[in-house]
């Protein structure tokens, strides 16, 4: 059993089961991949896909049963090769960062241009995705760890770190009516249109439930999962926003009023996860030291996180 016949079984199931797909990820032929998996399961002796005709569509129950050890044991082997890495090649390598919009766009700036200045020689990548993605991501080892304020705490087989935590802000064009209001209530935001996060990002199910708790409910005109859209619409005359706070610029965004909900909503915590079996090379470590550092000097608060 090799460790590239592993690679290919793990790999074919992230792809859906497409071959084509899975060769590319792994810089590989076609035939290469479906030659790992005929001897992974001849030194086997089982079956480990379900198939319809020549194409791959399942997991047998052996499948399943070996394709989690099959991911320990490409774990580990990264593990061990990071541990030589770190001893070689100390400040050289790949940074792969999972992470919502609002993180990518609005708090890892400054943090990445400041880990650049000490690690030039490490290539970061950032995925992008969902929370559930982003969990997903990480417990595959897509990622080294993601960043994102919902669904990382509560994985069994994640470490999640407390980085930071934060509130959300109204924005409206300059003018509007709701900012004549003070100081504002819920029932000031429900009489207007509203724009805010989609279901599942930055908060919001917290955002719905807090509505519903008043016995209120919103005019969600729109949702989406990116802040930039939510502001463009804003400023199309859509409605109100509501966004995280450290997504607001008073320098760039001086066509929008703000208004802070601090006193009215939930506060939220965003987390940065790895997996717990992972060992972390001395640059992930000084980056999530300097994300830590970095948004508190920025003056968020990392009080009961």
């Amino acid at each position: 059993m090799e460790f590239r016949q592993l690679a290919s079984l793990v790999t074919v199931v992230e792809s859906g089961f497409n071959v084509t797909e899975a060769a590319d990820r792994l810089h590989l032929v076609q035939s290469a991949v479906s030659q790992h998996l005929a001897r992974l399961e001849k030194e086997l002796g089982a079956k480990l896909f379900t198939r319809r005709g020549k194409r791959l569509v399942g997991l047998t129950a052996a499948g399943e049963g070996i394709l989690n050890y099959a991911r320990d044991a490409l774990a580990i082997r990264e593990n061990i090769l990071a541990i030589g890495r770190d001893h070689v090649e100390e400040a050289t390598g790949v940074l792969r960062i999972g992470t919502t919009h609002t993180q990518a766009r609005y708090v890892l700036p400054a943090i990445i241009r400041e880990f650049r200045m000490v690690f030039p020689g490490v290539n970061l990548q950032i995925h992008q995705g969902t929370p559930q993605q982003l969990v997903e991501m990480v417990v595959a080892d897509r990622v080294d760890f993601s960043i994102c304020t919902e669904e990382l705490g509560e994985h069994p087989n994640l470490i999640a770190v407390p980085i930071y935590r934060w509130n959300r802000c109204l924005i409206a064009l300059q003018g509007h009516p709701v900012l004549l209001s003070s100081p504002l209530s819920l029932e000031n935001v429900c009489e207007h249109p509203l724009i805010t996060y989609t279901f599942g990002f930055t908060g919001a199910s917290h955002l719905r439930s807090t509505f519903a708790r008043a016995g209120l409910k919103p005019n969600i005109v729109l949702s989406a999962a990116d802040t930039d859209v939510i502001k463009t619409y804003v400023r199309e005359g859509l409605g109100i926003g509501l966004v995280a706070t450290p997504a607001y610029s008073a320098q760039h965004d001086t066509d929008l009023e703000m208004r802070d909900l601090s006193h009215l909503l939930p506060w939220e915590t965003t987390w940065v996860a790895y997996h717990r079996d992972k060992y972390l090379r001395r640059y992930q470590q000084q980056f999530i030291e300097l994300l830590n550092r970095m948004t508190l000097d920025n003056g968020m608060t990392r009080e009961d996180a």
